[in-house]
């Protein structure tokens, strides 16, 4: 029998990782006001804290969104 490793996504990531976590570019990530980990000289993103971050973003169809769809469409004439 092969030795086995157990699978998991690491709790504290680097740049490059959690970009790809959250689906953004590394330029991207760094301009979200997400706080960084100090470990040694290592500066990583805690999964917990992109997950906050996903989860309060609007959700489409929320009366926010709606709202800023309905000025858009008004002041370009189409109106809802």
């Amino acid at each position: 029998m092969g030795k086995h490793e157990p699978h998991f996504v690491p709790r504290l990531l680097p740049a490059p990782e959690a970009a790809l976590y959250l689906g953004v570019s590394q330029t991207t990530l760094r301009g979200l006001d997400i706080p960084r980990r100090i470990l040694g000289a290592k500066r990583l993103y805690d999964r917990y804290d992109l997950d906050a971050f996903a989860s309060a973003l609007p959700i489409e169809g929320d009366a926010i969104e709606s709202e800023v769809v309905n000025t858009c469409a008004g002041k370009f004439g189409r109106a809802r």
